[in-house]
């Protein structure tokens, strides 16, 4: 009671000031503001709100950083020692491994909230707004989609281009257009692309190991499959997710759960989930067939991922977490019904189409939802026009 007594003092200290909305911000952070829709002028009550759906949104994703943090440390020793992989599950959960993901992911996560909230405190002092919470889930996204080697200056240069060009230039949370967390992952690829592919960025200290007796490899699936080479992961691993790549999209599994439980609590839209996997399903067979009808030959740099069996490519690269946490977002994609359907499915073909024709970075998710993003209000438009001239149709039909 103390300190809610002491914030709430605070913020009547400075109501009204310049530094109203931080303080608003920090007294509303953990308890429900004061403010409560007026009891006779509305038509819906409903007792969620943005910091509720926010919420939501993190504990669907704290299961991927955990494990992110274990299969950082495990990726790391196991590229030291092949023979871990022998029995994984019995090498995986260990201390050791939490000990390297702890040192390297939470100083990612404490950066990415840090900047980028501290963004958002001054565009709210600046403009006389009160903080919105949207930054919430892009703090945690932020982190799981880049490797676990970021330079952490690096990571917060990006924060700040997102934050302010993906978002505040639009207007705040609620007005972009673009999603901010992948706003900031385009950033880092164009402006420091030797940190964000290869094959020695996915695993902790592999860098520093380069021209050793021990040098570390952590090239992705994506990465031997663009290079025709031979993969050595199974496809149990590339469900779990005991392989290399960014922090929190590895594993197919908890990403799957994390959906579930989004389209439990209506938060996450299953149909833009569901069409993401179908046009990237549908975009994969389509190159099977390309291969299986000799029309491109083994020696082309575009076999391998072509080659890639259709399914394989919903298990590798950040495609399930781009279609369960990325596509979703409700304000930069679409929001019709049909909308949403040919949304996501554009998604997936897309990323598909980029991950194959890029084999010098093959991943192209992040690209094609931008991408999608900024076509998502133009789909709509038009499947609202084909609706309003269905019942244009209906209406002289009825009135003939």
């Amino acid at each position: 009671m103390g300190l809610k007594q002491n914030l709430h003092n605070l913020k009547e200290k400075y109501k009204g000031t310049k530094m109203a909305p931080a303080f608003n911000a920090i007294h509303t952070f953990l308890y429900l503001p004061n403010e409560v829709t007026h009891k006779g002028g509305t038509h819906i009550k409903a007792a969620d709100d943005l910091k509720r759906t926010m919420n939501i949104v993190i504990m669907s994703l704290i299961p991927c950083l955990i494990f992110g943090m274990f299969n950082a440390g495990f990726q790391h020793y196991a590229a030291i020692d092949s023979s871990l992989r022998t029995d994984v599950l019995a090498n995986f959960f260990t201390m050791d491994n939490l000990w390297i993901g702890i040192v390297k992911i939470l100083p990612l996560v404490i950066v990415s909230y840090g900047i980028g909230l501290l963004v958002e405190f001054i565009f709210a002092v600046i403009k006389g707004h009160e903080v919105e919470e949207g930054y919430l889930v892009t703090g945690m996204l932020v982190p799981l989609i880049v490797p676990v080697d970021t330079p952490l200056w690096m990571l917060a240069v990006a924060v700040v281009f997102g934050v302010v060009i993906g978002k505040e230039v639009f207007g705040g949370t609620g007005m972009n257009i673009l999603n901010p967390a992948l706003t900031i992952r385009a950033f880092l690829f164009f402006a420091y692309p030797t940190w964000m592919s290869g094959d020695k960025v996915w695993v902790h200290d592999a860098v520093n190991r380069v021209g050793t007796p021990d040098a570390i490899s952590g090239e992705t699936i994506l990465g031997s499959y663009a290079q025709n080479q031979e993969v050595v992961y199974s496809n149990w691993d590339m469900f779990m997710g005991f392989i290399p790549g960014s922090v929190g999209e590895t594993s197919t599994l908890l990403i799957l759960l994390g959906a579930a439980f989004l389209i439990f609590t209506k938060i996450g839209s299953w149909r833009i989930i569901v069409s993401t996997f179908l046009g990237a399903a549908v975009m994969g067979f389509i190159f099977n067939q390309v291969v299986a009808a000799d029309i491109i030959t083994e020696s082309s740099k575009f076999y391998g991922l072509m080659n890639t069996v259709w399914w394989q490519h919903l298990l590798i690269g950040g495609l399930a977490f781009g279609a369960v946490f990325m596509a979703t977002d409700p304000v930069t994609a679409s929001q019709t019904n049909k909308g949403k359907w040919i949304y996501g499915f554009l998604i997936g073909f897309i990323s598909i189409m980029i991950r194959v024709f890029n084999p010098a970075y093959p991943e192209g998710v992040f690209l094609a939802i931008l991408l999608m993003n900024v076509f998502a209000p133009t789909i709509d438009h038009y499947v609202v026009q084909g609706n309003v001239k269905k019942r244009l149709k209906r209406t002289k039909v009825k009135t003939a």
